[in-house]
């Protein structure tokens, strides 16, 4: 948006990028940037950016079938695991991969509603006060463990750890519930971030998409020796789910313990540990209606799988 031309603005972002590295070499130059961002990643001008693309977006229109501005609903993309998918593989690939792991997870921000506010699937020119009617809590815990344990920077919009609602800007800028704050939800953004902190390999492990289908997604993230499996269950209903966790590395000859570290739902979460137990590389878990799951194993003797150069 600097107004010029794009051959000005290159040049312009070159030598911003040369000037800040002469000063500090360890400084991130991180932009707001709406739409394709290669030709600013090429190594000589960005570093990352906000991610709108490749995650507030498409987990907003999975989650809760709005718009991110509350503007829009719509019943399509609501609980539609494959274009979230399909989305997610499209736009990722325009990041390079140390800009998407250092790219800027949103939930909300200073321009759009609040993401518990689109959990309520209103649209924005109802008044001021719909934006806190009829949310879903259990619903924006679903999105803070995708935001947690998905490749990138998690950031969290001030007041989104102390349940506060909005519509779109300036209703998003609301005072900080001083002495009403949601306290459950501070501490579920604790323990989030505690976990996130936790598993080094969250902040480059490799990311595989494992089940889905309407309004259930599961995806594993997983480095040399550890893997992590995420399971949402949007619906309004219990029902088991069966995963091939194999496909992150788990064995498929022998029996697996996955530990349970995380488990969110419609009243509440919890952090006390459960284990499952993979047969043939496949786990059934029960998962709660609005639930999210976080599971855990760490390989005692990972395989390492070798693909031969075929020059």
């Amino acid at each position: 948006d600097l107004g010029h031309s794009n051959e000005f603005n290159h040049q312009f972002w070159k030598d911003f990028r040369k000037s800040v590295k002469e000063a500090n070499p360890d400084a991130i130059i991180l932009a707001e940037h709406y739409g394709n961002p290669e030709s600013w990643l090429q190594g000589d001008e960005w570093d990352t950016v906000m991610n709108y693309d490749a995650f507030m977006e498409p987990l907003t229109w999975f989650l809760t079938g709005m718009e991110k501005h509350s503007d829009e609903c719509r019943d399509d993309l609501f609980g539609n695991s494959d274009a979230f998918i399909g989305a997610m593989k499209t736009h990722m690939r325009a990041l390079h991969m140390s800009a998407l792991y250092t790219s800027m997870n949103e939930l909300s921000n200073h321009d759009h509603s609040r993401f518990l506010t689109r959990t309520n699937r209103r649209v924005a020119n109802l008044g001021y006060e719909a934006a806190s009617q009829d949310i879903n809590v259990s619903v924006m815990r679903e999105a803070v463990v995708m935001q947690m344990t998905w490749p990138g920077a998690p950031t969290v919009y001030y007041g989104d750890e102390a349940g506060v609602c909005g519509f779109t800007d300036p209703d998003n800028r609301r005072t900080y519930p001083w002495g009403h704050e949601d306290q459950m939800m501070i501490a579920f953004h604790r323990d989030m971030i505690r976990l996130h902190k936790a598993y080094e390999f969250l902040s480059n492990g490799s990311l595989v998409f494992l089940w889905n289908d309407y309004q259930g997604l599961c995806f594993g993230r997983f480095s040399h020796d550890e893997r992590m499996i995420v399971i949402l269950n949007n619906r309004n209903e219990d029902r088991e789910v069966e995963i091939e966790v194999w496909k992150t590395g788990i064995s498929r000859l022998r029996d697996s313990v996955l530990k349970r570290i995380m488990l969110s739902y419609r009243d509440g979460y919890t952090t006390e540990e459960y284990e499952y137990t993979a047969k043939a590389g496949v786990i059934k878990v029960p998962m709660p209606a609005f639930g999210a799951m976080v599971l855990y194993h760490k390989c005692e003797n990972p395989t390492i799988f070798v693909e031969e150069n075929q020059d």
